[in-house]
């Protein structure tokens, strides 16, 4: 069977249709707008969910497009066979009758304003270029046409650029007779650089008197879909925009045009021949819920079917974790107290949260209060609301997370940011406390490190064996060996001096479910160590001082219990 080639990392809507790319149709959202008339509506999804192709779709329904010889490009051809044509001539009628301006801020990742500034003017002077065939146009005035010709060779003024969208808005209405649908896409890419980069009051200024001359004051607007990742408050990007509508993820309307429904996953992995993988694909790939709507990641999902499709794996990866920005998660989290470390290990876990949500957020107000560490989880696509409900006015969300994609994130990419924290911590207590076998010094500092990270404890043993072997690391003057056979069994370390006075070290390690149990538990780990002689070759090697630890883990508290052997 000759199937369709997979969208890898195709946002164009007219390239996913001319090249016959597998595409989930997703046309009717056009009914939707058309039908609930919403001026300014304003779509918050997290990143790869299909906002980008979903904003070339309208783009390409509704534009009457210009082409360099100045006749009306016809693409109704891209949709042909779609659900929209087949909505009725109602809909069909809107097909190629507007002007349409399209931006996307996504690239305004600059380090300074004056570099993030020059990135968003070449996205304004590229749609002036693509409606250059207004300086041929009778109806555009010669003073417009020069200040046209200033914006669109990069001259005019920062005050120019800051309303041109308003003024290429009226020189379009005056061009095709109809009003103008504006299209932005990932509008709160510059708010969140800026804010990491040092300029987001520049940059802030600028975006919203862009957004209150083209969204606002702009009397040639048909209507606007602006889309976005986070919604930012209304005073501080959207002021006074009172015709704004704004649908996020907590919202029923428009909530099946952004990822993949489960009939959509099903007749996808029908399609592909994979139809006996529906249950690993939930598991790694579903979860989230936007309203009442369970949709997929479709960008995972896509990349998955291709690499089982092509043999490039048998399991599922973790596609989503590398794509999306992570720099005000991972700021929030590294500001975390215990008491959210322990809800987010909760987490891992399986359990939920309870959390107050707050949709209107500004990038200033972030650290205000834990709270909003939830919220960025949430909207991003790191948490998913199982209930809500309401008290004083506030909506409170049970949160979990989404699905094993997800959890793999929390496992690795979030506990590793915990880890990068640790390395900074000054070891040397801990490595006296080992040399001199002072249990206290070493109690204390691993107490306090294990207190601020994040662990999860599929494999309790396994993670606090790493945990001693990763410290023990940055002890000089020995060798470290890790469950190598010794006596008549394994020890969990093993360290033997470069010099034989120095004292040996041999270390068990055991977890203990209860508190109460750590005390019996260190005293099994030092029997252990003589019932299984794992000191002989020590003592055959001549060393002159043996020093036997057992160490105990519950949860994040250690208890350590001290033994010496000295040769006579």
């Amino acid at each position: 069977m000759n199937r369709r080639p997979l969208p890898i990392g195709i946002e164009f809507f007219k390239e996913m249709i001319d090249k016959r790319y597998y595409y989930v149709d997703k046309t009717l959202m056009i009914k939707d707008i058309l039908d609930k008339a919403g001026k300014v509506n304003l779509f918050t999804r997290p990143r790869r969910f299909g906002k980008t192709l979903t904003l070339q779709m309208l783009r390409t329904f509704f534009e009457q497009e210009i082409g360099e010889d100045g006749a009306v490009i016809d693409n109704s051809r891209y949709f042909e066979g779609t659900k929209i044509a087949e909505a009725g001539e109602a809909y069909r009628s809107h097909m190629g009758q507007y002007p349409v301006i399209s931006l996307t801020l996504k690239s305004a990742k600059q380090p300074d304003f004056a570099a993030a500034y020059a990135r968003l003017r070449e996205e304004i002077v590229r749609e002036y270029k693509r409606h250059a065939y207004l300086l041929e146009a009778d109806g555009i005035r010669e003073r417009d046409k020069g200040l046209y010709e200033t914006l669109m060779d990069r001259e005019g003024s920062r005050d120019d650029y800051a309303t041109s969208l308003q003024f290429l808005s009226e020189c379009l209405k005056s061009y095709h007779g109809r009003d103008v649908i504006i299209l932005i896409d990932e509008y709160d890419v510059p708010l969140e650089n800026s804010h990491f980069r040092g300029f987001y009051g520049e940059m802030i200024d600028f975006i919203r008197s862009l957004f209150e001359s083209a969204l606002k004051t702009n009397t040639n607007l048909a209507f606007a879909v602006v889309t976005g990742c986070l919604r930012i408050s209304r005073e501080s990007i959207f002021t006074g925009l009172n015709h704004l509508r704004i649908i996020s993820i907590l919202d029923d309307s428009y909530a099946e045009y952004f990822g993949f429904t489960q009939a959509e996953v099903k007749e996808m992995l029908d399609y592909y021949g994979i139809g006996e993988r529906e249950a690993e694909v939930k598991d790694w790939y579903d979860g989230y819920l936007f309203g009442d709507t369970e949709v997929y990641n479709p960008w995972s999902l896509i990349y998955y079917v291709w690499d089982i499709t092509e043999h490039n794996t048998e399991f599922p990866k973790p596609y989503w974790s590398n794509t999306s920005s992570n720099s005000i998660v991972r700021e929030l989290i590294e500001r975390a107290d215990t008491a959210v470390k322990s809800e987010i290990e909760s987490l891992i876990a399986g359990s939920t949260v309870e959390k107050p949500v707050h949709e209107e957020i500004t990038y200033g107000e972030i650290y205000k209060n834990q709270d909003n560490l939830w919220n960025f989880l949430f909207f991003t696509g790191y948490l998913k609301a199982v209930s809500r409900r309401f008290e004083a006015n506030v909506m409170y969300l049970t949160l979990e997370i989404p699905n094993e994609e997800i959890r793999y994130i929390y496992q690795n990419t979030i506990r590793e940011w915990f880890d990068e924290q640790k390395k900074d911590y000054d070891t040397t207590p801990f490595l006296e406390g080992m040399r001199t076998g002072d249990c206290e010094k070493i109690e204390n500092f691993i107490n306090g490190q294990l207190l601020g990270s994040i662990s999860y404890y599929d494999s309790a043993e396994n993670f606090f064996h790493g945990y001693l072997l990763g410290l023990l690391g940055g002890i000089e003057g020995y060798h470290i060996s890790s469950n190598r056979e010794h006596g008549s069994g394994r020890p969990d370390l093993y360290l033997e001096p470069h010099h034989p006075r120095m004292p040996a070290m041999i270390i068990e390690i055991k977890c203990a479910k209860k508190f109460g149990q750590m005390e019996a538990m260190c005293d099994e780990a030092l029997r252990q160590i003589e019932e299984r002689d794992y000191a002989a070759e020590l003592l055959d090697e001549g060393y002159q001082k043996i020093y036997k630890y057992g160490f105990c883990f519950c949860k994040k508290i250690c208890m350590v219990k001290f033994a010496e052997e000295i040769l006579k």
